[in-house]
């Protein structure tokens, strides 16, 4: 069974199924996908996100503000938590710190991370992190606000092996994308092939970040399928028996569909 463990269904262009979004999840269905979460990125859209796919019993979402997302309504942890409490969601975020595309003074991304990282400790729920070439700041406010006690996973992750070892250290899985598969990627295969197998899951983060074969063209939870192919040539393992074992991690960290995402996250192994 294939999970994507993070994707945008919300921003799928559906024009390639005349407009209707339940061709669109019929299609990832057929490909063998059971399970999506659909992560919200900013509130103004969390409302329309969430009636997107409400009433998909295979669709979790995630409440939360993007580092990336410029004047909008900062979240507040209360309110965070209320969202998330009424809506079913399973995770805070997505969260995190990204430098690339931000310059200047970014002390609101850091301050907006931890108001994410207290929701998720008060909330009970893991965060889902995103760092970009913020690697010595991520860490430190993970540590700091004490993420540990939250856990969760750093998502679509690209860094190095030396920050995937301090994420692990914090109880976090690691979860790889389609950038796996690019050409350049050789140093983000070999934190694949050494991330421990029961800390690793797999996502889309769809529409973005197609995989090869489709790079360059609107990626959609359906090409889950060609990570798990990679990660099992960078592993020797079947790609069946990822899917499996990256399905088992994902329900761990989020819960079962219909339930509550596990309390102490962090420690589950």
């Amino acid at each position: 069974m294939l999970v994507d463990s993070h994707c945008h269904l919300d921003r799928v262009d559906l024009t390639p199924y005349g407009g209707s979004f339940p061709d669109l999840m019929q299609a990832i269905r057929d490909s063998g996908v059971r399970h999506m979460l659909c992560v919200c990125i900013d509130l103004e859209a969390f409302d329309a996100m969430r009636a997107k796919v409400a009433g998909e019993p295979d669709v979790s979402i995630s409440v939360g503000v993007h580092p990336n997302e410029q004047d909008v309504r900062e979240p507040g942890i209360e309110e965070l938590v209320r969202l998330a409490a009424a809506t079913g969601a399973v995770a805070i975020g997505e969260t995190g710190l990204d430098y690339h595309y931000n310059q200047g003074d970014l002390d609101w991304q850091r301050e907006r991370f931890r108001v994410h990282i207290a929701a998720a400790r008060q909330s009970g729920l893991p965060l889902i992190i995103h760092t970009r070439e913020a690697r010595e700041d991520t860490i430190a406010i993970m540590r700091d606000a004490g993420a540990d006690q939250a856990g969760g996973v750093m998502h679509c992750f690209t860094e190095t092996w030396a920050m995937a070892e301090q994420a692990l250290d914090l109880g976090f899985y690691i979860s790889f994308s389609g950038i796996v598969t690019f050409k350049n990627a050789e140093a983000l295969r070999d934190v694949a092939r050494r991330v421990p197998l029961e800390r690793l899951l797999i996502e889309t983060d769809a529409p973005y970040l197609a995989p090869v074969p489709h790079r360059g063209k609107q990626n959609e939870p359906k090409y889950v399928r060609h990570v798990a192919e990679k990660i099992g040539e960078l592993r020797d393992m079947h790609p069946e028996a990822v899917a499996e074992r990256t399905a088992e991690n994902y329900f761990r960290l989020f819960g079962e569909p219909g339930g509550a995402a596990p309390k102490s996250s962090a420690t589950a192994s």
